[in-house]
């Protein structure tokens, strides 16, 4: 049997991760001096209550390889002999190098031991190892060995496109989630930022003017990007704002071809202590690897308003 587990920055719903069986290695959180175990201990609407009050911003520290090594340990207690775990990216995070060294733990006690682990760091934050996380589990469903579920982790990882978009960048900024330059034009900017991966971690790719001007960006590069024999279903990810991603979902209907699943899932108190309040994410599998950044955006935008413009000439 295969046995697959996560850390808690994956952000899958209760409901999925008992469908699946899988196995979740909480983040801590140290909100004013208590330490508390992601959605264990404090769940993401009691987080978010009291985000804009703290005193002192909460931190974020990785997973504690026991933490793997006991879900490793009781995976194989019922029956499991391979085991595949997709960790948030090494960029942002210890996790991948906390199940690293609880998977070198566990051969290092049993040296002698067929079992199979595979530890995947899925260069992404959030729903995008979430979405590397369910699709496999889908996939084991549907009969795919272990080597495929591995081959599909390693080939598409770098494939899940993440949008982001937060209304304070400072919780990104001060954790070292954005990239120094980003975080640069990040205090310059006066309109809402979009954020993707960049070789692990978070870049600015694109500004908009208002939320409007944002989920239109994000339908957009969806209908120019997406990767139409690999994307099954898009999750929409939120904090404390259900609404925005509500609207998002329905502007995915009427202004796509999709026709496959939507999942609304609200982002959990580790990926909140960074994002903050009122982010609005989505994600989904990108065709090849385009190139997104503020320059490319900017001299699209540029192209589309000449482009709008000789048109009303030409029908004048």
């Amino acid at each position: 049997m295969i046995k697959i587990m996560a850390d808690s920055t994956c952000d899958l719903t209760e409901e999925m991760i008992e469908k699946y069986n899988i196995g979740i290695a909480p983040l801590m959180i140290m909100i004013n001096g208590q330490e508390c175990r992601d959605k264990i201990d404090i769940q993401p609407d009691d987080f978010y209550a009291i985000l804009g009050n703290l005193e002192e911003a909460p931190t974020t520290s990785m997973p504690n390889p026991t933490e793997y090594l006991n879900i490793i340990n009781e995976a194989i207690e019922d029956g499991c002999t391979e085991i595949l775990c997709i960790c948030m990216s090494s960029g942002t995070s210890g996790s991948f190098q906390s199940a690293e060294i609880a998977k070198e733990t566990f051969f290092d006690d049993h040296p002698d031991s067929s079992i199979k682990i595979h530890v995947v760091d899925s260069k992404s934050m959030s729903h995008g190892s979430g979405w590397l996380t369910l699709k496999s589990a889908m996939l084991r469903e549907n009969g795919f060995t272990f080597e495929e579920l591995i081959q599909f982790n390693e080939t598409y990882k770098n494939s899940v496109k993440h949008f982001l978009c937060v209304d304070d960048l400072n919780h990104l900024i001060k954790s070292g989630r954005l990239t120094n330059a980003s975080a640069l034009i990040g205090r310059i900017l006066k309109i809402k930022p979009i954020m993707s991966m960049r070789q692990g971690k978070g870049a600015i790719v694109a500004k908009e003017r208002g939320l409007k001007g944002v989920l239109n960006h994000y339908v957009k590069e969806f209908n120019l990007r997406n990767d139409w024999d690999v994307t099954d279903f898009i999750i929409i990810g939120f904090t404390s704002e259900r609404k925005i991603a509500d609207n998002l979902l329905d502007k995915i209907r009427q202004e796509t071809a999709f026709k496959g699943d939507i999942f609304i899932m609200q982002m959990g108190v580790a990926v909140g202590t960074h994002v903050g309040l009122g982010a609005v994410s989505m994600f989904f599998i990108e065709k090849g690897h385009k190139r997104d950044g503020l320059l490319i955006n900017s001299i699209h935008e540029m192209t589309d308003k000449k482009n709008e413009f000789i048109n009303k000439i030409k029908h004048r």
